[in-house]
């Protein structure tokens, strides 16, 4: 991986708090001794330093995939940064303290990105156990039942009635009235009226027309 030196530089003396910053002891080689060096970690990158007041780091280690754990050395409080892989490089450290090296070794496992992974997840876990399952979606509202049938309404004072079939038992319209029938006269007795007045008329009008006759 290419990293650009300028922009790690500007990114280890930034102003912004680091993560942990302390002396640690550096073992140079396998056969050489420890160095005292200035160490600064920010995020996953553990920059270290020739002295405090560097403004160049010297180095910097990239701290994925990389495992800490605590060594055996001629130095007290010694503990190695790890990767995988037969040719990978090994950063023997030695902390001044008991107190530096547990605060070293804490802040270096839990530097990478995998190890806040790991966080996130155990987190979110530990949300959903919190908030319980999910609640079913809301049943949809049924649409509001139709009103029951009111009265009537009244015309002039009466009911008005529907000629339309009812939707709902309700009271029935009234019967209509029965239809009056004209009484009707016998038919004896309206043939002789008949005859009668017809039969006047009729002797009338035969005299004056054989009186007309009568006359030159």
């Amino acid at each position: 991986m290419k990293l650009n030196e300028r922009s790690l530089a500007s990114y280890a003396t930034s102003g912004a708090p680091a993560d942990r910053a302390g002396f640690l002891f550096q073992r140079a080689g396998r056969a050489a001794a420890y160095l005292r060096r200035w160490f600064v970690l920010r995020g996953n990158m553990l920059f270290y330093f020739e002295d405090a007041a560097s403004r160049e780091p010297a180095g910097v280690v990239i701290l994925e995939g990389c495992t800490v754990e605590l060594v055996e050395a001629a130095e007290e409080f010694a503990f190695a940064v790890r990767f995988a892989g037969a040719r990978a490089r090994a950063y023997e450290l030695a902390a001044e303290s008991q107190a530096a090296l547990e605060g070293w070794v804490k802040a270096l496992s839990r530097a990478s990105f995998d190890y806040l992974r790991l966080v996130v997840r155990e987190l979110e876990r530990q949300l959903a156990a919190v908030r319980g399952p999910a609640p079913a979606p809301p049943a949809r509202a049924l649409p509001p039942a139709a009103p029951p049938p009111g009265p009537a309404p009244r015309e002039n004072g009466r009911a008005a009635w529907s000629t339309a079939a009812p939707t709902a038992p309700g009271p029935a319209p009234p019967p209509p009235p029965p239809r009056r029938r004209a009484s009707a006269p016998s038919a004896p007795a309206a043939f002789a009226r008949l005859h009668e007045s017809y039969g006047r008329e009729v002797r009338a009008l035969r005299s004056l027309w054989l009186r007309g006759r009568a006359q030159p």
